[in-house]
């Protein structure tokens, strides 16, 4: 689902005025063949490779939100082993012209069964990527996936 119905009631509100939403990025690892790897989703609003990424409903635990958009964007399930980072998004402006500003809590996690595809409507494909040669993607993402490798228990923010 690529809008969640309280941002379509809020859209009908407000219009494409920024919004500042919570949101949580999945980095989902696993053992290769060749050594770790992370899952991606290319996306289907801009043709970028992405970690797995969505808006939280309200009310909702971010780390059981982590784990819910890992199963609907990629039909995959994972444990949600610690928080690498949290930050605010750049400000964005989606194709249809709403704007958004996302609180990003990222998450460490762990493959744990499925076959990782393209599960919903938000992505074109869905690949396994060798830490060692990851498709190009924006510096703000890269981040993420850097928090989330990085040896250190504390998370990551800006002071």
């Amino acid at each position: 689902m690529p809008i969640p119905p309280f941002v379509v009631e809020l859209r009908e509100l407000v219009g494409p005025l920024e919004l500042w939403l919570p949101g949580i990025t999945a980095v989902v690892l696993r053992d290769g063949p060749d050594g770790r790897e992370v899952l991606l989703t290319l996306r289907s609003d801009n043709g970028e490779w992405a970690p797995i990424t969505g808006i939280l409903d309200p009310g909702e635990e971010p780390a059981v939100g982590a784990a819910r958009e890992a199963l609907e964007e990629a039909g995959v399930v994972v444990s949600v082993d610690r928080v690498a980072s949290v930050g605010a998004s750049p400000r964005i402006t989606h194709g249809n012209g709403d704007k958004g500003v996302y609180l990003d809590v990222t998450f460490l996690c762990s493959w744990v069964s499925g076959e990782a595809q393209v599960s919903d409507d938000e992505n074109v494909d869905v690949r396994w990527w060798p830490l060692s040669d990851l498709p190009p993607m924006a510096d703000w993402l890269v981040a993420r996936i850097d928090a989330a490798l990085a040896d250190q228990v504390e998370a990551r923010f800006v002071r």
